[in-house]
């Protein structure tokens, strides 16, 4: 055989293989974990949020506010894990 021969062969080989690797992967079924019914839990009342939206709404004003700085201040310490004073105290 001559080497072009021997090339095309090659490349059929090769996407018999593919196509046979497609075909197998195509038909295997997977076996997904069964859900329960997923519960999503939210504080009916958390200040700390309402103060952050209200923040959130004074835009550039609220970064010379003190009453927003020491509301990102405790998102801060509620993010990173640490104590967390309730939004009314240090007022």
């Amino acid at each position: 055989m001559d080497s072009p021969m021997l090339v095309r062969f090659g490349a059929m080989i090769f996407i018999a293989v593919v196509i046979t690797a497609a075909v197998v992967e195509m038909n295997r079924e997977e076996q997904r974990p069964s859900l329960g019914p997923i519960r999503v839990v939210e504080p009916a009342h958390d200040p700390l949020r309402e103060e952050q939206r209200r923040c959130q709404q004074r835009g550039e004003a609220a970064a010379a506010d003190t009453e927003c700085l020491r509301v990102w201040a405790q998102t801060r310490d509620r993010f990173l894990g640490r104590a967390v004073t309730s939004p009314g105290e240090g007022r």
